[in-house]
C-alpha cells in the first residue's frame, strides 16, 4: 500500500552527511525522515580499515561505522525509510519526492546527501582487490602503505595531488597515465616532477591487477602500452585509482544549480542551495576534501541551516507543510 510521509526535514542519502544531518535534526525535535537510497551507508560501506575517523583509538571498519551512525540516528528519533528516490519536485514548498516503491515523501525542507561515486577502471581484478591494496582514496588509505611501493592511475589534478601525498608514506610512487602529458595544472606538475620518489609510465593503461594470498592482496599490475600494445608488469603493494568522481546529482539536473562537473553549488559558508529550503551536504557538493569526517561536519551544518530556516518561517505563521495539509 502506497504511503505519504511528511516531515519538516526530509533527507535523501545515508552516508556520514545524511546520518549526521538526521541526528542533529532529530535532536532539534524536527522529526526528520531519511531515505537511504541505493547504497545505504554510501562509499563507507566499501571501505575496510578506517583509522582517521576521530574518536576511535583502534582501526574500525567502514560498514560498522555506518551501522553505528544509522542506529544513532534511529535512536534519537529519525524515521529511516528503505527506498530509492526516483523524482523530486523543487518548484514549490513543501518539496515532494517520489520513491521507487510508490511512496511519496514531503518535506518542508530538503537536505541532499546523495554523495558521489569514485570512477573505477572497470576491471574484474580491480574489484577483487578492493580492500586488499586497491583504493580510490590516497588520503584515506595511504597510511597503510608506509615504506611500500605503490602505483597510481590518472593524469588530472586529483592524481597529481594524491601521488604527492602518497610520497609521505610510500617508498616509491609510480604514476601511470594513458597519455604522454598530464592534464593537471602546471604548478602542480612542477611539484610532481621535482619529487624524487615519483616515477612515470606514459602511454599505458592498467590491464589487470595481480595478487595472491588469502585474503588476496596486490603484488603487481599488468600494463598495456596503448600505442604499441606491448604488455609489462610493475611490482607494487597497492594501486590507487585517481580518475575522478561522479556526484549523484542526476535527480537534480535542471532543478538546482550545478557546476560543470555536476556538483551542487551552495552559498559561501553555508549548505544552502539556490532554492530556498534546499540544502546540500557531503560529497554531493564537496569535490575537494571528500572525507567521512568533513561529510559528517557538513551534515551537521545542513541540519542547523534547515533548523534556522524553519524557525524563521514559523515566526511568520503557518509553515508550508501545515499549509499543504
Amino acid at each position: 500500500m502506497r504511503e505519504t510521509h511528511r516531515s519538516k526535514v526530509l533527507i535523501i542519502g545515508s552516508g556520514p552527511a545524511g546520518y549526521t544531518a538526521a541526528i542533529y535534526a532529530a535532536r532539534a525535535n524536527l522529526h526528520p525522515i531519511l531515505v537511504q537510497g541505493l547504497q545505504p551507508g554510501g562509499q563507507m560501506t566499501i571501505t575496510t580499515d578506517v583509522e582517521n575517523y576521530p574518536g576511535f583509538a583502534d582501526v574500525i571498519q567502514g560498514p560498522w561505522l555506518m551501522d553505528q551512525m544509522q542506529a544513532q540516528a534511529a535512536h534519537v528519533g529519525t524515521k529511516i525509510c528503505t527506498d530509492i528516490i526516483t523524482n523530486v519536485d523543487l518548484s514549490q514548498r513543501p518539496f515532494r519526492a517520489e520513491g521507487d516503491n510508490g511512496d511519496t515523501y514531503i518535506g518542508e525542507t530538503l537536505i541532499i546527501a546523495t554523495g558521489a561515486q569514485a570512477r573505477w577502471l572497470g576491471l574484474a581484478s580491480e574489484q577483487k582487490f578492493r580492500g586488499g591494496g586497491v583504493s580510490a582514496c590516497a588520503t584515506c588509505d595511504g597510511f597503510f602503505f608506509r615504506g611500500r611501493e605503490v602505483c597510481i592511475v590518472g593524469g588530472g589534478n586529483t592524481a597529481v595531488e594524491e601521488a604527492i601525498f602518497l610520497t609521505h608514506h610510500a617508498s616509491k610512487v609510480t604514476l601511470i597515465h594513458r597519455r604522454d602529458t598530464l592534464r593537471a595544472e602546471k604548478i602542480m606538475q612542477d611539484r610532481l616532477f621535482a619529487n624524487p620518489k615519483i616515477s612515470f609510465v606514459w602511454d599505458s593503461a592498467v590491464e589487470e591487477v595481480l595478487g595472491e594470498g588469502e585474503p588476496a592482496v596486490v603484488r603487481a599490475v599488468k600494463l598495456r602500452n596503448v600505442k604499441t600494445g606491448a604488455l609489462s608488469e610493475i611490482k607494487c603493494d597497492g594501486l590507487f585509482v585517481a580518475i575522478g568522481h561522479t556526484p549523484a546529482t542526476e535527480l537534480f539536473k535542471g532543478k538546482l544549480e550545478l557546476d560543470h562537473e555536476g556538483y551542487i553549488i551552495t552559498k559561501v559558508d553555508s549548505t544552502a542551495t539556490a532554492v530556498a529550503g534546499v540544502f546540500a551536504a557531503g560529497d554531493v557538493k564537496d569535490k575537494i576534501f571528500r572525507q567521512a569526517v568533513t561529510a559528517a561536519g557538513m551534515g551537521c551544518m545542513a541540519a542547523l541551516d534547515a533548523e534556522k530556516f524553519i524557525a524563521a518561517h514559523e515566526s511568520h505563521g503557518k509553515t508550508a507543510l501545515h499549509a499543504a495539509e
